[in-house]
């Protein structure tokens, strides 16, 4: 007698075939993409600033327009920044898991 199993799920199988393991470490590559945005960010801010009310390195155009792209890298690698900061404290409710990196 012929059983076809390719489309039977049983408890044996998922114990076979699912190698799920709790993946405990943290997310190096997008933790350093965070805070290279935030570093690039303050940058961006701090010389765009000069630049624009200074007339440091350009004109105000220049500056501004470094200004807003440095707010643009800013947020997000603060935002970013942050969670992974309070997931690795501990903070109740922040954990790598849900820390959307």
């Amino acid at each position: 007698m012929y059983v076809d199993h390719a489309f039977s799920i049983s408890d044996e199988d998922m114990m076979m075939e699912t190698s799920y393991t709790a993946n405990n470490k943290p997310p190096i590559k997008e933790i350093a993409l965070a805070v290279a945005l935030l570093v690039f960010g303050t940058l961006g801010i701090i010389i765009g600033s000069l630049m624009a009310y200074n007339h440091v390195g350009g004109d105000t155009a220049h500056g501004l327009f470094f200004a807003i792209l440095g707010s643009i890298l800013f947020i997000p690698g603060f935002y970013y920044t942050r969670i992974a900061y309070y997931a690795y404290k501990g903070y109740k409710g922040k954990s790598s898991a849900t820390s959307c990196l």
